[in-house]
């Protein structure tokens, strides 16, 4: 069922994603519409006492993002972000203490024409972090400091608004 913002409520049942159709006719006499590739995840939104939010840039890019990651075969949204941030960071959650916010469909921030679908979940996350795997660099990110880093369409378009006070972008942000 689809939720305020352009995000589909989950209640425990999986939900089918629909691949987007980009509206470009594909080079051949059947006239298929070519369709954009699209990439599942689960995702993290942490924010600690400070208001600042838990981000993460990949090796060899630029964006910061989420902490989270692609499904294992088998697993659930929740078994694969508790397995990811794992990896990453060197986190362990139980995948039970992760509060589901919903699926969340945007641009995937390093991959060109894709859709990124994410299954987002809200976790507490109290140790340290540290970067690992692909994982070139972690912060807890200030939202007065949104302004000056290139930020992944997931933070922007969907998950400021489920920060505390709303997490607001300045003009010219990202």
């Amino acid at each position: 069922m689809s939720g305020a913002g352009g995000r589909d409520e989950r209640a425990g049942s999986e939900s089918k994603a629909q691949t987007p159709r980009t509206g470009a006719r594909a080079g051949t006499a059947e006239g298929r519409v070519a369709r954009q590739p699209v990439i599942r995840v689960s995702a993290v939104l942490a924010v600690d006492d400070a208001g600042r939010l838990l981000v993460v840039r990949k090796r060899g890019t630029d964006v910061w993002m989420q902490p989270g990651g692609k499904p294992e075969p088998g697993e659930s949204p929740a078994e694969t972000l508790a397995r990811e941030l794992h990896e990453e960071l060197g986190v362990q959650l139980d995948p039970a203490d992760l509060e589901p916010l919903g699926t969340f469909t945007t641009a995937a921030a390093n991959e060109a024409r894709t859709t990124l679908i994410a299954d987002v979940f809200r976790a507490r996350i109290e140790h340290p972090v540290v970067a690992d795997a692909e994982i070139d660099a972690v912060m807890w990110m200030h939202p007065d400091d949104f302004a000056q880093h290139q930020l992944a369409p997931l933070i922007t378009q969907h998950m400021l608004a489920l920060m505390p006070g709303g997490g607001a972008l300045d003009e010219g942000g990202s």
